[in-house]
């Protein structure tokens, strides 16, 4: 199962589609992730899950917590923790402001998408994100819903 590339020179490895049903993204950050080389191995073969991952600030920089890399198959006895915490590679003034928005307006890093970019570096673009209340997510659905009813019902009167 290899990444799909995306016109934009993307190859998309992992993609966290529940956090778009259970977030409102206010800004999405394209961060570096520091990785070991089986790692990046593991990552070319299309297997990675950053579902149940979340990003957190620990010693002034920001770290990807629960992300599931498997080991590398042709790996040897140096290959890497499937599920360490790992380093995102930001700018101080990201940093702070991504540190400040969580403590002060109850916001949460939320990871998106991991791929790689058109020079083959790995990087994970990490939301700012609100949480969604359940009649959030309901109106979501109903505006979802009548869009797709109004988009047939305009294709069937020409």
């Amino acid at each position: 199962m290899a990444a799909k590339k995306k016109p934009d020179g993307r190859k998309v490895v992992a993609d966290n589609r529940k956090a778009r049903h259970n977030f409102f993204f206010e800004d999405v950050i394209e961060a570096g992730i520091v990785l070991t080389g089986t790692e990046v191995k593991s990552l070319r073969e299309g297997k990675a899950n950053i579902a149940e991952s979340y990003a957190s600030h620990e010693d002034g920089a920001i770290w990807l917590i629960n992300s599931n890399i498997p080991q590398y198959s042709a790996g040897n006895r140096n290959n890497h923790e499937p599920r360490r915490h790992r380093k995102l590679l930001l700018h101080q003034r990201q940093i702070d402001k991504l540190i400040m928005a969580v403590a002060r307006e109850g916001m949460t890093l939320v990871p998106v998408k991991l791929f790689f970019n058109e020079r083959g570096m790995v990087k994970l673009d990490l939301a700012l994100a609100k949480g969604k209340k359940i009649h959030d997510k309901r109106q979501v659905s109903k505006d979802r819903d009548w869009n797709r009813q109004k988009a047939r019902l305009m294709r069937e009167k020409g």
